[in-house]
């Protein structure tokens, strides 16, 4: 008889000693590895199983065989006695296996087939599931009414958005079938409000440089509109190159005009995704540097004719009778603007080239530059002082208008606006004819606070020591002013007597509380009685019982700052009145000085732009006949790298930062106090299926 089966390779040495002591030679077996590894079917693990067969004689021999085959685990299988029996038991096997195979066969053509219906369903599927997650995380918010069968939610919501909001629960109500209408209550609350600024594709990269300093409190004056002009311009002045600026404008209006381009929109560069959302801010910012290179008159550090220059040299030559031997031992020839007929008049547009040849021109450009600083630079702060007036007057606070803003107005204008008045003055007093004898505005500006006047410098106009004394007189007055104006005015205010208002408690409103710019609004169902003191709990969890309730309305709309509400301490708000005063006393001077940025960024520019070209992009022309052609190509491909490498990109990127600098320090914390907070509205996010 025969014992066939497959046996576990490491028990074959074990299993057949035991095999041959058990049975004393009374067997013949055989043992061969399976050609291909198998799975366990009890483990799943992939074995490459022993097949063995054995002959034995006697049925008692066999009975061991198999007792120390089930010892072993292994898998034993009938083997027919009859070669005849074994052929039928083969080519059975050979029949379920095909068999088997084509059932598997069929098997996955049928999950394939329901893969690629899954495949086609499966992104519609994940935005199920993803709004359903979206809705039931808005919904656990929720808290039950006193009946639980309603849902009650105080959220935030504009008050344009209200009419929508109302649409929205009534149809939710129709299509669900509800018994139950869903209704909005606006109640109001003492909480400040989030802030919500609604903005398209042109105005989302200005609004974003705002909020990075930080997020507008309520119904506070927004001054990203105002930073649309005054940040490409001020970036503007320190890029100032009509080439520069046409190759920066070229690039923004390559992405404006491809901006639903989806590859340009679903690029995985972090640092492409930043210029391509900010490209109407590189755009203007392009469009302005071109401006302000016109000004300036270079292109490329190279001067441009569009007008005749208003230098005469034929006329200077005339005058002075200049010989060979005079031109011969003098390379440098000075022009007289007091020569009639040398100086024609000014420039109709911007800088006389003619400059761009003068070998005093940085002298007179850094005058230029460094006066037109100071002067953009107090316009841009007292512009920024003067949209305080904004605030005070929405936010019902008057007395800061005569305790804050005029002090610092005096403060400001008696100092810095007086210095913009001596440039001014002195641009139109003094000419060619008299300007050896012109003052000094700096010394001028150093004696007025020293309350001196200096012999050697002669004064611009009659009486000017006295009205400079007045003004810094008038400038200290307001230092007091604007330091105790504001606490004693509030500290008066507190101990006088005001009316007592009665308080009103509001019982609790089945349905979902909305809150709306000026109040918190209720969306619900039923009303419902009353809850007791102790059963009542806040609407949101975290939040304060109380706080959407017993409050007024002008509480309101102040957006919380209402001062009859608040406990005042005065030696809180004399040091918060004292902080403010230093800070912007001693800020009206250094935020001046630090407006020279604009001249020191506008002439590091104007250099490396000419040094790039003079020693890069100059060696090409000076090749003769056809080598110099060879030449230019190479020359003009390293001056193109270097141009868009170092002033484009590095001097493009100093100069943004600088004019973010100046907006958010110099600019905006006069009249920006930026404590808000962002409305975060509730809202299927559509860059997860789109």
């Amino acid at each position: 008889s025969f014992v066939a089966g497959v046996v576990h390779p490491w028990r074959v040495n074990a299993f057949e000693r035991l095999l041959w002591r058990a049975c004393r030679g009374y067997l013949v077996a055989s043992f061969v590895e399976m050609p291909e590894p198998m799975e366990d079917p009890a483990t799943g693990e992939s074995i490459t199983w022993i097949i063995f067969l054995i002959s034995y004689w006697g049925e008692q021999i066999g009975q061991k065989i198999r007792k120390i085959s089930d010892c072993f685990h292994c898998h034993v299988y009938p083997y027919p006695e009859s070669e005849a029996s074994r052929a039928d038991t083969m080519n059975g096997l050979h029949s379920q296996i095909q068999d088997l195979s084509v059932v598997l066969e069929e098997t996955e053509q049928y999950l394939a087939q329901v893969l690629d219906k899954v495949a086609l369903a499966l992104p519609t599927w994940r935005v199920q599931v993803q709004k359903m997650k979206a809705t039931y995380l808005v919904l656990n918010q929720c808290s039950f009414d006193v009946t639980e069968k309603c849902l009650i939610a105080e959220v935030w919501c504009p008050v344009r958005d209200l009419t929508q909001v109302q649409d929205a629960l009534r149809q939710g109500s129709y299509k669900s079938g509800s018994s139950v209408e869903c209704f909005v209550q606006r109640i109001p609350t003492s909480e400040s409000p989030p802030t919500l600024i609604r903005t398209n594709k042109f105005t989302a990269g200005f609004q974003s440089i705002v909020d990075a300093y930080g997020v507008a409190s309520y119904q506070e004056v927004n001054p990203a509109p105002y930073a649309i002009i005054t940040f490409p311009f001020i970036f503007a002045i320190m890029f100032g190159d009509v080439g520069h600026g046409l190759l920066m404008f070229l690039f923004a209006l390559w992405m404006v005009l491809y901006e639903d381009s989806p590859s340009l929109r679903q690029a995985s560069n972090e640092i492409w995704l930043t210029f391509f959302e900010g490209r109407y801010l590189i755009l203007l910012m392009g469009a302005f540097s071109i401006y302000t290179g016109f000004i300036y008159n270079e292109c490329f550090s190279k001067a441009t004719v569009i007008f005749p220059s208003a230098w005469s040299v034929a006329t200077m030559a005339n005058h002075s009778s200049w010989s060979s031997a005079y031109l011969a031992t003098h390379p440098s020839l000075t022009l007289d603007p007091n020569v009639t007929g040398v100086f024609q008049g000014p420039y109709p547009f911007g800088i006389d080239p003619i400059w761009s040849l003068a070998t005093n021109h940085l002298n007179f450009l850094n005058s230029f530059k460094m006066k037109m600083s100071v002067v953009l630079g107090i316009v841009h702060m007292g512009f920024g002082v003067l949209l305080g007036i904004f605030n005070h007057v929405h936010f019902q606070q008057r007395h800061r208008l005569v305790l804050e803003l005029l002090p610092e107005v005096v403060f400001l204008l008696a100092l810095f606006g007086y210095l913009v008045f001596l440039i001014f003055y002195k641009w139109v007093k003094f000419s060619a004819a008299n300007s050896l004898v012109a003052p000094s505005i700096l010394i001028h500006f150093i004696d007025m606070f020293l309350f001196t006047s200096n012999a050697g410098n002669l004064p611009l106009y009659q009486g000017q020591v006295p009205v400079q004394t007045a003004l810094v007189v008038l400038a200290l007055a307001s230092v007091p002013v604007l330091l105790l104006g504001t606490p004693l005015y509030r500290c008066c205010r507190q101990r006088a007597p005001r009316p007592t208002r009665p308080v009103v408690r509001l019982g609790a409103v089945g349905g979902a509380q909305l809150e709306g710019c000026d109040g918190v609004v209720t969306a619900g169902a039923v009303p419902t009685q009353p809850d007791t003191a102790g059963e009542q709990e806040p609407l949101l969890e975290g939040q304060e019982a109380g706080n959407s309730v017993n409050a007024i309305k002008e509480d309101v709309e102040s957006g919380g700052r209402s001062p009859d509400t608040e406990h005042l301490d005065f030696a809180e708000i004399f040091m918060h009145q004292a902080i403010h005063t230093i800070e912007y006393c001693l800020g009206c001077v250094s935020n001046t000085a630090s407006y020279l940025r604009l001249w020191a960024l506008s002439l590091a520019h104007a250099q490396l732009s000419e040094v790039l070209w003079t020693m890069v992009m100059r060696n090409g022309f000076v090749g003769l006949s056809y080598v110099g052609g060879v030449v230019l190509v190479p020359v003009f491909a390293a001056f193109a790298v270097l141009t868009v490498a170092i002033l484009l990109v590095m001097e493009g990127l100093s100069a943004f930062l600088h004019a973010l600098r100046l907006h958010w320090v110099e600019f905006q914390n006069k009249f920006y106090v930026g404590a808000g907070y962002k409305l975060c509205p509730f809202a299927f996010t559509p860059d997860t299926w789109e």
